[in-house]
């Protein structure tokens, strides 16, 4: 077992102790410090159980991977690396670059097993996210990278399209899947690009600049769209029907919850965000398996939301996704996690 694994649950009441903001940036920065180091890099990885598979076309060491949202940058890549992940997703990255909301604007509900955000696409833009791309050595010795796309806050919905089809052209050379992000609930109406119409629009704009970018690069590139977990049956299927039409890839499902249902009455609760962890499990669940009934074979489901423990993970895979991703998980449980998943799922 790597030190890492072994003394993360010592290690977490220290970062409990800071503000959750910092403490998540302290240990991305000493990840990076350990992979850009030899003898820290041995003694940080582990080995990780062999669980091939294959989503979207592409093939992936195991089907556990990172979630959007933890490295908007690109920054940690390669730190984030020695975790074990089969694949990770990196962003959301806009355009421009953008501050996000004012801090604070993260918060902890340990006893929910949760997080509340209110980040608002905080990142460096799409210049310097690129150049983060490209310079990770784990991409470059094969590992497989989303990149996740989003709109400016200070872009209307009617002129998002721009936004996605300026953010598409620049990673598409880079990428071994994009994600089109319309689900944050942190960006003011982004989630009106759900409805049928929008969505419809949107999608058709950026398959027909996908087709362009093909042409030129020599490679197809997967598409997905990452949805929200607060869509009624009804919604979801207008979106599993939208998907099918304009031939994506793929869905990952879900984003985080606007719900405060299952956290009434705690600290925090009451901060204005999405809402991640183990809340929103069951939720996506039903996401899931709602789009699984709708959706064909050959369009892949990455769920994620709420995965706290190996059984969880198997929950998600056996409600009908392909693959799932960590965020708030390996906050709470540390990167053991991963392996845990993985050791479940190549079972």
């Amino acid at each position: 077992m790597s030190m890492l694994l072994k003394f993360y649950p010592w290690v977490r009441p220290l970062l409990f102790s800071m503000d959750a903001e910092a403490a998540h940036h302290k240990t991305l920065h000493a990840l990076n410090k350990a992979a850009a180091g030899g003898f820290c890099r041995h003694l940080l990885s582990g080995p990780v159980p062999e669980a091939p598979t294959t989503v979207m076309g592409l093939t992936l060491k195991n089907p556990v991977g990172l979630a959007a949202g933890l490295d908007k940058d690109g920054a940690y890549i390669d730190g984030l690396g020695l975790l074990g992940f089969g694949f990770m997703e990196i962003g959301t990255v806009t355009p421009l670059p953008q501050a996000g909301n004012p801090q604070p604007r993260l918060f902890r509900l340990p006893r929910a097993q949760a997080l509340i955000n209110r980040m608002g696409f905080n990142n460096e833009g799409l210049s310097a996210f690129v150049e983060n791309v490209k310079a990770s050595q784990w991409h470059q010795q094969g590992g497989v990278l989303g990149l996740n796309i989003g709109k400016n806050a200070s872009t209307p919905n009617s002129k998002a399209v721009d936004d996605y089809l300026q953010g598409l052209t620049a990673v598409y050379p880079y990428a071994d899947y994009v994600t089109v992000n319309v689900s944050s609930p942190n960006t003011e109406s982004l989630r009106e690009l759900q409805q049928e119409k929008e969505l419809s629009y949107l999608l058709s704009q950026l398959q027909e600049r996908r087709r362009e970018l093909a042409d030129a690069h020599g490679k197809q590139v997967p598409l997905a769209v990452k949805i929200a977990p607060d869509l009624s049956f009804g919604q979801i299927d207008r979106i599993a029907e939208v998907v099918s039409a304009h031939a994506l890839d793929g869905v990952i499902a879900t984003n985080t919850t606007l719900s405060r249902n299952t956290v009434q009455g705690l600290p925090h609760a009451r901060e204005k965000g999405g809402l991640s962890g183990l809340p929103v499990h069951a939720l996506s669940l039903q996401v899931i398996r709602r789009l699984r009934k709708s959706l064909a074979p050959d369009i892949a489901i990455i769920g994620v939301g709420g995965i706290m423990d190996a059984e969880q993970a198997r929950e998600k895979m056996l409600a009908g996704a392909n693959a799932v991703q960590l965020y708030t998980g390996l906050i709470y449980k540390g990167p053991q996690l991963v392996r845990d998943c993985v050791r479940a799922l190549a079972k």
